[in-house]
């Protein structure tokens, strides 16, 4: 028997992993499965690799490595993916975080790219360890409070970030926060180059009558092309400051030289990079698996990303999250597995070898003008309204994650925003309410208005539903004791068929309870006990203290049987005179 919550067993504790998925999706492949795939990853590739390019100028780095990452991550992930409702490869709440991260460490450019390889691989163990030990499952306690307003932050981050690239100028120092980086922008406005400015509206002109009127494009791609060829043939494009050329043939494998020191480092980063890569990829995926009347194998998922990590950081890839944008367009063209995104990464690590000479025509202004809308489109005013509006608590989740997000580094906002929304969780979790209910004249359950003293003696059953775990099970004693109080309580039965997650904490408050009892001369008996329950009541030594007299085991077959042999005890214990039952059940406070 389990000392774990129903239907759980002790192996779940480590999750059931398939180590080479892509043996699964290959079974019956077939020239159909091709075509859609291939199909759909051709429209991702279209919009993965000019994205690569952006989210690596978004986190301060060469371009290559967001183009690597985007070619790496989708190969390596697809071969341990079960589904093709995530789509692996650089993001924008990564990059960003990692753009702050650095800035916040003061680190340079030439550094950073030194210390990449380290922060990806640990963020690519953590995932693993995450995915091995059944944590991915825990982040439906994170909510969804927590992505928006740390998606709205770095939005924010995002768009201040580029506006110097977009008029023209380079900022020498770097900060990690919103307010830091405005202050420098506002500094440099002086050096804004006229062009630069021109180039860039021409830019943005296009990409808003695209998206406009052409939504399905790959616009980003289209706009960066239409605008290098123009550039080209103005005069004074030599005024222009233009993005490296980058030539694949140097593309190396990257074993990154650390010690304990730069590990320790680099570790917050790197679980902050792993926390938010869960969060966004779980989230995206559940919600497109949804909308295919599918389940989302989410531990085999959270596997298969550390992987992609793994294999970007030993290839000169930026970390790798579920890209809400690319899982979609995956989605809607029709991709049928895993095989989908293997594809769109060959496609674009062609594209590193074809194409990369000729990034050295794009102007920095048209990328981070492109960034910049890119960023404006992740703040979803319908999310921001449902969050701050829904529940207080959804409200406060917001707000704390958004402004840290806006004062602090981006990791800390991660931090504080889980740390939140997970506080809140347990609040509500472990505050029950005893409700007192009676038989009225016509048989009836109420509930007891008068509290007052009773003349009969009374024994009163207690249903306790719900968590009894150690955040819970305090409450659960100190209100369990209030009942007490009436004088003429004699018998106390706990229905305990639907108590979940008890612990250590929930059997000391019983073992009180007990004690108390029978120092007031009273009973606690306990019924409805399932073999869960039992195997804690006698591995913690709980049965040396209660009565076997006490003890009503659950009968699956008869579910009334352990609650009626309960009061059979009771009126032994009372004798032959009149007693009245009442009936305690939980409730939530803010029931």
């Amino acid at each position: 028997m389990s000392t774990q919550p129903s239907g759980w067993s002790t192996g779940d504790l480590l999750a059931k992993l398939d180590f080479f998925a892509l043996r699964g999706t290959l079974r019956g492949y077939n020239a159909k499965a091709f075509q859609s795939d291939i199909c759909a990853a051709f429209n991702v590739a279209l919009l993965a690799f000019p994205q690569g390019m952006a989210y690596a100028l978004i986190a301060g780095l060469p371009i290559q490595f967001g183009i690597y990452a985007s070619a790496v991550a989708a190969i390596v992930g697809a071969i341990f993916a079960r589904s093709q409702y995530i789509t692996l490869g650089p993001t924008n709440a990564t990059s960003v975080l990692l753009l702050s991260a650095f800035a916040s460490m003061n680190i340079a450019e030439a550094e950073r790219i030194q210390l990449l390889p380290v922060i990806v691989l640990m963020s690519g163990l953590f995932l693993i360890i995450a995915a091995h030990l059944n944590i991915a499952n825990l982040m439906q306690y994170v909510s969804r409070s927590v992505i928006t307003g740390y998606i709205t932050a770095a939005a924010i981050l995002i768009i201040t970030n580029q506006l110097a690239n977009v008029l023209g100028f380079e900022i020498e120092r770097s900060s990690a926060t919103f307010f830091g980086r405005a202050r420098l922008t506002l500094a440099g406005l002086g050096h804004a180059h006229g062009l630069s400015v021109l180039v860039a509206g021409g830019a943005l002109a296009l990409y808003v009558l695209l998206q406009s009127r052409l939504p399905r494009l790959p616009n980003v791609a289209l706009c960066l092309l239409a605008l290098s060829i123009v550039t080209f043939l103005i005069p004074g494009r030599e005024e222009l400051r233009f993005l490296d050329a980058i030539d694949a043939r140097d593309w190396r494998i990257t074993v990154p030289d650390a010690g304990f020191k730069t590990i320790n480092r680099m570790a917050s980063v790197s679980l902050a990079i792993a926390l938010l890569s869960m969060l966004e990829g779980v989230s995206i995926g559940k919600s497109l698996a949804a909308r295919a009347g599918k389940r989302l194998d989410t531990n085999q998922e959270v596997f298969s990303m550390g992987m992609a990590n793994l294999g970007c950081g030993l290839l000169s890839g930026m970390p790798a999250s579920g890209s809400l944008t690319r899982s979609a367009l995956n989605f809607s063209s029709g991709a049928t597995g895993p095989m989908a995104s293997l594809y769109n990464g060959v496609i674009c690590a062609a594209c590193a070898f074809l194409i990369g000479p000729l990034i050295g025509f794009v102007p920095k202004s048209v990328l981070a003008v492109l960034v910049i809308c890119i960023g404006v489109s992740l703040i979803s005013r319908r999310q921001i309204r449902i969050v701050t509006r829904s529940t207080g608590s959804d409200a406060l989740v917001f707000f704390t994650t958004l402004i840290s997000g806006l004062l602090f580094p981006l990791d800390v906002a991660v931090y504080l925003g889980v740390g939140t929304s997970i506080v809140l969780f347990m609040r509500k979790a472990a505050m029950p309410q005893m409700v007192e209910y009676k038989f009225d004249v016509e048989g009836q359950l109420v509930e007891i208005a008068d509290r007052g003293p009773r003349p009969d003696p009374q024994v009163s059953i207690v249903h306790v539903e719900g968590n009894l775990f150690f955040g819970a099970a305090e409450l659960f004693r100190d209100q369990t004791r209030r009942i007490y109080e009436d004088e003429n309580l004699r018998v106390i039965v706990l229905k305990l068929r639907n108590a979940h997650h008890l612990d250590a904490t929930s059997v000391m408050a019983l073992e009180e309870l007990i004690l108390f009892a029978r120092a007031t001369e009273r009973t606690l008996m306990v019924s409805e006990v399932r073999p869960q329950t039992l195997k804690v009541f006698r591995d913690s030594g709980l049965l040396s203290i209660l009565d076997e007299a006490d003890l009503f085991l659950d009968d699956l077959d008869n579910p009334t049987a352990a609650t009626a042999g309960a009061l059979r005890r009771a009126k032994e214990i009372i004798g032959d005179v009149r007693a009245e039952v009442s009936i305690q059940s939980t409730r939530k406070l803010d029931d």
